[in-house]
């Protein structure tokens, strides 16, 4: 298999590259805990909302990557300090304003606070899928593996690379969408515990807001490997 994959697509190390990605993906992520918050608030139709930003957000930083623009990063401190600093700061961002929503959310009292509950917790209200866009974009996660990892695993001296790309991105995507698929369902199981505990959804939020101060922590200090 390795040696089809190689001689038909410039793919090299094919089950390696599988089986990092699987491993990759199934680390907890900004992507992944927004998705699992989403659906846990909203439902599996919202969710998915938030799971098409991710795809589109990690199909834009392929193509980027197979242009170049990852090599790019890596050979320019520089630019990659620009870029990661943005990142953490918008990821912070998030995470403060889900950890402020989760304290009103936690303090609230009767029926006026049980109202504002759903609205002061979850961490969209408007527009799942550009949020969740963006922090694809700017999720460290992934910013590392395809500038690390991802370009790896292309033969340079394959005739045809956007081929080896694509093929690398559809496994991607594919690994992608299953762990997100079962993300989806486990928050929208959660979702009628959360509609009848309003402490218990603020935890979550609260929770996943501090995860997001610590993921533009990481990306804030992560270096070009």
């Amino acid at each position: 298999m390795n040696a089809f994959m190689h001689t038909a697509f410039g793919i090299t190390d094919f089950w390696t590259y599988v089986l990092g990605t699987i491993f990759i993906v199934l680390l907890p992520g900004p992507n992944s805990m927004y998705v699992l918050s989403v659906a846990a608030q909203r439902g599996v139709r919202v969710g998915y909302k938030g799971a098409c930003g991710v795809f589109l957000g990690d199909a834009v930083l392929m193509v980027l990557s197979a242009a170049g623009v990852a090599s790019l990063l890596k050979a320019s401190p520089a630019l990659f300090y620009v870029v990661k600093y943005i990142g953490a700061a918008y990821l912070g961002w998030i995470g403060f304003n889900m950890l402020r929503g989760a304290i009103r959310n936690w303090s609230s009292r009767g029926e006026a606070g049980a109202a504002k509950a759903p609205a002061a917790g979850a961490p969209d209200q408007s527009n799942p899928f550009r949020k969740a866009l963006l922090i694809s974009l700017l999720n460290p996660k992934a910013i590392l593996f395809f500038i690390s990892f991802f370009i790896q695993f292309v033969d340079p001296a394959f005739a045809y690379p956007a081929l080896s790309f694509g093929v690398l991105g559809l496994i991607c995507q594919i690994c992608s969408f299953a762990y997100l698929t079962t993300i989806i369902f486990v928050g929208a199981k959660l979702a009628d515990a959360f509609r009848r505990r309003r402490r218990l959804s603020a935890g979550m939020a609260s929770g996943v807001g501090a995860m997001f101060i610590g993921f533009g922590a990481k990306l804030a200090t992560a270096t070009v490997g």
